[in-house]
C-alpha cells in the first residue's frame, strides 16, 4: 500500500484569517472548524489544518497544482486584492509570472508569511 498525505498543520498568526485567505484565493470550500483547527480541504482530499501560534511563524512553502482555467481565476483574485507576486521563489521580477514546463505559475505570501505557489504544470513535465 502506498501512503497518502492526508493533512498538514499550518501555523498562523490568525488561523481564521489565513484559512479564509487560502480558500478565497484558490476558490476552495470555506474553512471549517475541527477542534482548535480551521480546516481547508483541497481537490485531492488533502487538507491544510490552520492553528493559531503564539510564537514566531517559520514560513513554509505550499505549492498547488491547478488547471489553466483555475489559473486565470486565481490570478484575477490576486490582482484584484493587490497582492504582490513573483515568477520565482527568490522574489525577482515582481509582478510577472513564469512559464515553466510550458505552463504558468507564480508565488505569493499568505497573511502569516507562508510562501504559496500555484502552477499549471508539474515541474519536469514539459519543455
Amino acid at each position: 500500500m502506498v501512503a497518502q498525505l492526508n493533512h498538514t498543520i499550518v501555523a498562523a498568526r490568525d488561523k481564521h484569517e489565513s484559512a479564509t485567505f487560502l480558500s478565497e484565493i484558490l476558490g476552495l470550500p470555506a474553512p471549517t472548524a475541527f477542534g482548535h483547527f480551521m480546516v481547508v480541504p483541497t481537490g485531492n482530499d488533502v487538507s491544510l489544518d490552520y492553528a493559531d501560534s503564539d510564537g514566531e511563524i517559520h514560513p513554509q512553502h505550499y505549492a498547488f497544482l491547478i488547471t489553466e482555467n483555475e489559473f486565470d481565476e486565481i490570478f484575477a483574485r490576486v490582482q484584484e486584492r493587490g497582492i504582490t507576486y513573483w515568477p520565482h521563489p527568490w522574489r525577482g521580477n515582481e509582478g510577472t509570472i513564469n512559464h515553466n514546463d510550458g505552463g504558468r505559475g507564480f508565488y505569493f505570501e499568505d497573511p502569516s508569511g507562508h510562501f504559496l505557489e500555484v502552477l499549471t504544470r508539474p515541474y519536469g513535465s514539459g519543455s
